[in-house]
């Protein structure tokens, strides 16, 4: 079987064919950070603009890249949600009426489950149970999973999310959109210990997390501080080094409750070399293991929406002619695949 995937949920329009013997196909991208750049952040009626104009374009190239046709599909799945409404959208409507125009099923997939399984596509995907660490734009939640759809959240932000606290704290350094990775790459030139910031409710039970009062930290530092390249390489690395700590302490109390030996991150965020060192250290000393993607399939990209379309496809969860798409759309809320 062989599923097209269309990811059109923020501001990447990724296009992707998987099949269920072969795995990956083909993969398109294409990034809107050029068109938000002058904004400093993302502009919701360009993204949607956008990807009406970059979807069936992509999806052609994507036929073409893996020497297929329509005819040669079982199904298309999309971006439901969560995300942009008017982005996902597009997406939606697209995915929908090229399966109704082909006469194949269309399958709606949550944006988060398809990063929850985007390392599924590597040549050594985890085995189920795991804990997963979701840390993707507006997200960040830590998940017990037991199997495909089987999800029980564990703790979540209750205000910023760790991606939204990267690029805020790069915007307030004057570092350009997106900030996140800039911010992260200044951080590699910092020096350890110059600066010292908080863990953000690492020093009470639970597994929820905050970093807005890290933000505002991070802002009173860099009032007083900012006056040359090597102090706000300084401050870069302190924040990065906060906010990493924070995420490796709440992983590895989720592991601990869980008892699982394995850990999965997921998102944007994941693609962080310092957090992936920090987790790979610990994992090692908690003899387990952490699984997360190739870089390229960290941020939102087709492929993890094709691979999470065929789970669905195959459980027959098959959507009828509306167009339906969910802003907010709660993880542990999707059906089970046994």
């Amino acid at each position: 079987m062989r599923i097209l995937g269309i990811e059109t949920s923020c501001d990447e329009t990724g296009i992707a064919i998987f099949d269920d013997e072969k795995g990956l196909l083909a993969h398109e991208l294409y990034s809107q950070v050029k068109l938000h750049a002058d904004y400093g952040g993302v502009v919701p009626e360009l993204a949607s603009r956008d990807h009406v104009k970059k979807t069936i374009p992509l999806i052609i190239a994507t036929l073409a890249a893996a020497g297929l046709t329509p005819e040669d599909l079982d199904g298309v799945a999309y971006t439901a949600g969560p995300g942009l409404v008017g982005a996902l959208l597009v997406g939606a409507t697209i995915g929908r009426s090229l399966a109704y125009a082909w006469d194949l099923p269309a399958v709606a997939v949550h944006h988060m489950e398809g990063h929850l399984l985007a390392p599924m596509l590597e040549d050594n995907p985890p085995e189920f149970p795991f804990v997963a660490l979701l840390v993707s734009g507006g997200h960040t939640m830590m998940v017990d999973v037991r199997g495909i759809g089987d999800y029980k959240i564990l703790g979540e932000s209750v205000d910023d999310a760790a991606g939204e606290a990267f690029d805020k704290t790069a915007k307030m350094m004057g570092l350009d959109y997106p900030g996140g990775p800039r911010l992260s790459k200044m951080a590699e030139q910092g020096t350890p210990g110059r600066f010292k910031f908080p863990r953000p409710m690492t020093d009470r039970p639970g597994l929820d997390f905050s970093f807005s009062g890290l933000k505002t930290f991070a802002a009173n530092t860099i009032r007083g501080n900012d006056d040359d390249p090597q102090t706000r390489a300084d401050i870069a690395y302190a924040f990065q080094d906060a906010v990493v700590d924070t995420l490796a302490i709440k992983c590895k109390r989720a592991l601990k409750q869980t008892g699982y030996k394995r850990l999965v991150i997921a998102g944007g965020v994941s693609a962080n070399k310092a957090l992936r060192q920090q987790l790979e250290t610990m994992m090692k000393g908690m003899h387990g293991q952490v699984f997360y993607p190739r870089t390229e399939f960290c941020t939102d990209n087709g492929a993890m929406i094709a691979y999470a379309g065929m789970q669905r496809l195959k459980n027959n969860e098959l959507m009828d002619l509306g167009v339906k798409v969910y802003p907010r759309w709660p993880i542990d809320q999707l059906q089970p695949i046994a």
